[in-house]
């Protein structure tokens, strides 16, 4: 894989480099943080190449939020306990929390390989020499061993004054004792501190405290912190031992009083980050991968909130919501003390990851895939008018395309002709016709799809209309006025069941009869066009919408603000198609399609015209098109959108009139039967 540099991944380390691991991997601490050594760059593994390896080496694991789990190949016993090996998808590190064995992918396939040769991975005990970390960690223990001996509960202070003024210093006059208790709080009166001890969660022993005290500057006050072991050593999640095996949700805070405060006020299992807002450790992972649902509510400043931001990343933002710090939302603590609602605040958590944001990495390959075929890209090209595709460049999936045009224009029969060109190539259309019964419209589609007047040829309708029923199409059965969630709910069914792909909705008026949303008309619209426009998005489906246009003076030409209700139709679409038909004093009038928003090309600019001239098309003038061209009676039933132009025979052949914003017109063959 390009950008990774992948060591030792397919296959088993070399030789010698198993047995120094090996030898690492007993000591079992957590070791400081470095950066890589001048002589090269830390080596890099990928999730996809700790999964190929793990099947390779037949180890079988699951997949979870941020690690793999596998079972532990460190526990005594031919498998070891069941999925207790936990391996970073990130960084490839490993913690098993049977035996505590932790170290790097290196060392993780060191293991593997002895268990390979028969060999038992080493004990906790079989380092030969502790090195100065490991002499540093058993010295810290130790005073964390004294320190905690020495330390009062603080539920016990005999002296009720002295345990007043405590909880008044450190602000937990709300803590109930028996809180303090169940969390193991203890007071040391020599450095007037407060002691929160680390227990380990397999054995229960005493791993590390840390100590908080209080420090008077002026009239603030600030809180002082030291722990046992150093703080690069020291990954307590406060709160661990508490948690059971069957709990699902957890709130991580901040500081451990706010674990406290957040547990009494709430119940829920709470957890303090040993570092607060500063660092998440990665080592800490393991333990948070079986709560389903994690809620970060770290402190009440802007620092807190970001860090919230970039924690969730760690432990995979799908499962991940975030306290907003604000006036009433401040840090657990201080929102028991006020009297607020910590219950209400958990709930009003924002989630940290939504299904509409997505990040540059997702859509990576999509993008490349869309630079590289960029005419499949563009859709399904239309065959029976081949100059529309240098208009709309093609038909494409998850948009709305609104068309409008004056009433009696042809407005249905042109949409027929323009889904049944689509469906012809296999594009599945689901057709919902409110103004008109699917009989006349099925009749409609057969003849534009046989384009020959099959009342007058009776003997080759069942030929066609085997034909025609062969088609991936599709008809709703609704007819007149229907509830938008009853048609909503309907198409959704059609794309699951049918796979559809092109949804015509034939007209919005006609369907709005019922709908009851709202006393203002124009609110309703605005709804259902919006709720069309989601469907398209959320369903990668194409909605083909007609809308019929307000009153206008006959004599004007149709405009984008002449679609009937507010700007939210054209604010929507993607696509916005207007059946202009103009009016004229000296012979029938001329209709054409206009193109006001859409795929044009930019470049495409001007009065030119390509006109068909037998088999080919030629340029011209605006005027060259037009001047010729006179009304042409389509056949009964067929739509008025027919324009005569002669050409250079005198003969007269059928053809549409298209035009975009930017004054481009074509002239597009049409069949007989349109």
């Amino acid at each position: 894989a390009a950008g990774f540099l992948l060591l030792r991944s397919r296959g088993a380390p070399p030789g010698g480099v198993v047995e120094e691991a090996a030898g690492r991997l007993s000591q079992r601490r957590y070791k400081k943080a470095v950066l890589p050594e001048p002589g090269g760059a830390a080596p890099a593994v990928s999730v996809t190449e700790i999964r190929r390896y793990l099947r390779e080496q037949g180890v079988p694991f699951q997949d979870g939020y941020s690690c793999l789990h596998a079972p532990s190949l460190f526990a005594p016993g031919p498998a070891g306990p069941p999925f207790t090996l936990f391996i970073d998808k990130t960084t490839g590190g490993f913690l098993c929390t049977a035996t505590l064995a932790e170290g790097t992918w290196q060392d993780l396939q060191a293991a593997v390989e002895l268990r390979h040769r028969g060999l038992p991975p080493p004990g906790p005990g079989e380092a030969e020499e502790e090195d100065e970390e490991e002499v540093e960690a058993r010295r810290a223990r130790e005073d964390a061993r004294r320190i905690w001996e020495r330390a009062l509960p603080l539920w016990e202070l005999l002296d009720e004054e002295e345990s007043r003024a405590t909880k008044a210093a450190f602000g937990i006059a709300q803590l109930a004792d028996a809180t303090l208790k169940r969390f193991g709080v203890r007071y040391l009166r020599a450095a007037r501190a407060l002691v929160f001890p680390w227990f380990g969660p397999r054995d229960g022993a005493l791993r590390g405290l840390k100590l908080v005290g209080t420090q008077r500057q002026g009239n603030a006050t600030t809180t002082t912190e030291e722990t046992f072991p150093r703080f690069d050593a020291y990954h307590n999640l406060f709160g661990l031992p508490l948690i059971g095996r069957r709990d699902t949700e957890v709130v991580l805070t901040g500081r451990e009083l706010d674990a406290l405060a957040l547990h009494q006020a709430t119940g829920v299992p709470s957890l303090a980050l040993p570092r607060g807002a500063t660092c998440l450790p990665p080592a800490l992972l393991p333990y948070l991968e079986q709560f389903k649902r994690v809620t970060l509510w770290l402190g009440e400043d802007l620092r807190s909130w970001e860090a919230a931001k970039l924690f969730a990343r760690k432990l995979s933002v799908k499962r991940c919501s975030l306290v907003r710090p604000g006036d009433l939302q401040p840090r657990p603590l201080e929102a028991l003390n006020r009297g607020l609602n910590l219950t209400k605040i958990l709930r009003a958590a924002l989630p940290a990851g939504h299904k509409s944001i997505v990040s540059f990495r997702q859509l990576r390959e999509e993008v490349f895939g869309e630079l590289a075929n960029s005419e499949q890209v563009a859709g399904v090209k239309w065959a029976r008018f081949p100059e529309l595709n240098k208009l709309l460049k093609g038909h494409r999936k998850g948009e709305l395309t609104v068309f409008t045009g004056p009433t009696g224009s042809g407005k249905t029969t042109f949409i027929s002709e323009y889904a049944l060109d689509l469906c012809t190539q296999g594009v599945c259309t689901l057709w919902g016709s409110f103004e008109i019964n699917n009989i006349r419209l099925a009749k409609i589609m057969l003849t534009q799809f046989a384009a020959r007047r099959l009342e007058d040829q009776l003997e080759l309708y069942d030929e066609w209309a085997d034909r025609f029923e062969e088609l991936p199409l599709y008809f709703m059965t609704f007819h007149g006025q229907q509830n938008i969630k009853t048609v909503i709910d309907t198409m959704k069914h059609a794309v699951y069941m049918y796979d559809i792909t092109h949804v015509v909705v034939d007209n919005l008026q006609f369907m709005m009869g019922h709908e009851q949303l709202s006393a203002d008309r124009l609110a309703a619209q605005d709804f259902i066009i919006g709720a069309f426009r989601k469907f398209a998005t959320e369903n990668t489906c194409h909605i083909t919408l007609i809308i019929h246009p307000r009153k206008e003076d006959d004599e004007k030409e149709l405009q984008t603000a002449s679609i009937f209700g507010s700007a939210k139709a054209s604010q929507e679409a993607d696509n916005v198609l207007i059946l202009q038909d103009r009016k004229l004093t000296t012979g029938p009038g001329k209709r054409y399609l206009q193109q006001e928003q859409g795929q044009a090309e930019e470049d495409e600019g001007g009065e030119g015209a390509f006109i068909q001239e037998g088999s080919g098309w030629r340029c011209g003038t605006l005027q060259q098109a037009l001047s010729p061209a006179i009304a042409f009676p389509g056949p009964p039933g067929g739509m008025g959108l027919l324009l005569g132009h002669t050409g250079s025979s005198g003969a007269m052949r059928p053809c549409s009139v298209l035009l975009c914003e930017a004054a481009l017109w074509l002239l597009a063959p049409l069949p007989w039967g349109m």
